[in-house]
């Protein structure tokens, strides 16, 4: 007889539930969060487990792993998608691992993409290389407003990173060049991790057809081109461009009827990482690309320049697919026709 599996994963501990091809509950048992505990728990079934269904919650990573390395057929449940019925007067965690497995057995579970182990730590290096960034960012742009009004002096921000030379004003209190000389000690310290996660994201990658394709695109240097490779993985999980498109968060989320709009769906459903990454192509096309600047004038024209940005990221998320879905290299003409 079959068996269906499904945890109920939390930050310390998971709830166990395994039913039959009669939704009878063979075992319903809380779990502290260790591999070895959930493993001797899943032999005495291992031979009718016909699945294992696992939340995808922030921790999922070592049950996953633990897991499929066991020999299990692992899913990924997408919980955006997995929903119970808004009736229920009363649910636990029992009762939600129990749907998890029921919703298995019926083979309607919504599934996501259980991304390859091999390449996840330099993937997740690279988002925390952008987490760094956008507080080093902070550190920058306080200083560059405690100068500003103090002295009346805006320095660049290259200046302040150390990029270029300049003179640094003089400041007319200790206690405000205490501050300045925190947040450059900060930045120092934050440049220098950065440069070092570069170094060896860039020395592990061996660079791949896609990767090389698209450093054709005018705006898209080493750190986002692997990051776009990186992030979007397996592109056949894509049924079409579209999908993809929607995946990187280029797609209006609004809710219409009768020509009219009546709310917005999930704005969040997608990969943060790509549509910071396309977003930051966009910025960097208008500056190498003159048709893409003509046309993020003509949108900006229409509506705003932050809807213009966001047409224009949608239009590289779209090339790019193609790009890396058939490595070829950038084609500008093909894109504004």
């Amino acid at each position: 007889m079959k068996l269906y599996c499904a945890a109920d994963l939390h930050s310390n501990n998971h709830f166990l539930t395994i039913i039959d091809e009669r939704d009878k509950r063979v075992l319903e048992k809380r779990l502290p969060n260790d591999l070895a505990v959930t493993l001797q728990t899943l032999e005495p079934y291992r031979a009718d487990i016909s699945g294992v269904a696992v939340e995808s919650t922030f921790n999922w990573y070592w049950l996953v792993d633990g897991l499929m390395e066991a020999g299990y057929p692992v899913m990924l449940v997408n919980t955006a998608k997995a929903r119970q019925y808004e009736g229920l007067k009363h649910t636990d965690d029992r009762y939600d691992a129990f749907w998890l497995a029921q919703q298995m057995r019926l083979g309607i579970l919504p599934t996501g993409y259980i991304y390859p182990k091999e390449q996840r730590a330099l993937r997740d290096l690279l988002r925390e290389r952008r987490r760094l960034v956008r507080q080093r960012t902070t550190h920058v742009l306080s200083t560059q407003s405690t100068l500003w009004r103090h002295t009346a002096v805006r320095l660049p921000s290259k200046v302040i990173l150390g990029v270029s030379k300049k003179p640094w004003p003089e400041l007319p209190d200790a206690n405000v060049e205490l501050g300045v000389r925190a947040h450059r000690a900060t930045i120092k310290v934050l440049t220098t991790h950065l440069e070092g996660i570069e170094r060896t994201v860039l020395k592990s990658l061996q660079p791949r057809p896609e990767y090389q394709m698209l450093l054709t695109v005018p705006g898209i240097g080493p750190v986002i081109a692997w990051t776009i490779v990186l992030e979007a993985g397996d592109l056949r999980r894509f049924v079409n461009v579209g999908h993809f498109a929607s995946y990187c968060r280029c797609v209006d989320s609004s809710r219409t009827s009768n020509e009219r709009k009546k709310g917005e769906n999930n704005v969040k459903n997608g990969n943060p990482y790509l549509a910071w990454a396309f977003f930051e192509a966009a910025h960097f096309a208008i500056q190498f690309l003159p048709v893409a600047k003509r046309f993020y004038e003509r949108k900006a024209a229409q509506r705003n320049p932050i809807l213009a940005m966001k047409a224009l990221a949608h239009k590289l998320a779209r090339a790019c697919y193609y790009i890396m879905r058939d490595k070829v290299p950038f084609d500008a003409a093909r894109l504004f026709a």
